[in-house]
């Protein structure tokens, strides 16, 4: 039946960034749809691994700071340990930095291109050598409406995301072969910690609020059904694609 390719029972998902907002919804959509968690974040989850252990699945905290990618081999090793194995890599974790291109300074475009950009690579490879001993995984980087766009005032985030977007076709490209799946989920405007400056914003907020068709912006649970797609085995020919959740603001 359909339905029955859409579950994620028996399976392990890795969610970085999953403290709040998508991350948080992402990985509870994961486990709602049965897989167990490996979650990560910088600081302490207990919300998220209460929703995760509330529905019946097991979850594995991991507290890193993926900025410093010497972290990864240990969160491989710990997602080994507990589980045996990585289905699945979510790659949520990202910063954003403000500021005037003029004056933009090198300190925030590393930290922005450190997170967003260099750390999912260095995480993917780590975790894609797992799925090719496996025989095949699912690997979702969460890229950006700014990965079609320049946006403003957000130089390092936009060229981040645009290299998310691309780097997800590479991978793709090369891993194919091994069973591996490489997609990446376009977020349109959403209520998160990152967006909370423009929605503070009045004539911004309002700006942004009457182009969305939907008529709102997204909700973290928004992204549910399409992580799950995704990490499933109902997208198997489905590989270096950009899915826009954004309630048709490209469209517009």
């Amino acid at each position: 039946m359909i339905l029955d390719m859409f579950s994620l029972k028996g399976k392990v998902a890795v969610v970085t960034g999953a403290r709040t907002g998508l991350g948080q919804g992402m990985a509870v959509g994961l486990a709602e749809a049965g897989a167990d968690m490996v979650i990560i974040n910088h600081s302490p989850m207990p919300e998220t691994e209460k929703m995760i252990n509330d529905l019946g699945r097991k979850c594995l905290p991991i507290e890193a700071e993926l900025s410093d990618i010497s972290v990864i081999p240990e969160i491989i090793g710990k997602t080994l340990k507990e589980f045996g194995r990585i289905d699945i890599l979510v790659n949520n974790a990202g910063i954003i930095r403000r500021a005037p291109s003029l004056e933009f300074s090198e300190k925030d475009w590393d930290e922005v291109m450190d997170l967003n950009l260099k750390s999912v690579f260095f995480l993917s490879q780590a975790a894609a050598k797992e799925m090719v001993k496996q025989g095949g995984g699912k690997i979702i980087n969460i890229a950006s409406m700014l990965s079609f766009q320049g946006g403003i005032l957000v130089p390092s985030y936009a060229a981040s995301k645009g290299g998310v977007a691309s780097l997800t076709k590479t991978m793709a490209n090369e891993w194919a072969k091994y069973n591996i799946n490489v997609n990446a989920i376009a977020p349109g405007y959403m209520v998160t910690n990152n967006t909370e400056a423009i929605r503070k914003n009045e004539e911004r907020y309002k700006s942004i609020s009457e182009r969305i068709p939907a008529g709102r912006w997204g909700l973290p649970e928004d992204l549910k059904g399409a992580v799950v797609f995704l990490a499933s085995s109902a997208s198997d020919y489905v590989t270096g694609h950009i899915l826009c959740v954004d309630g048709g603001w490209l469209a517009r």
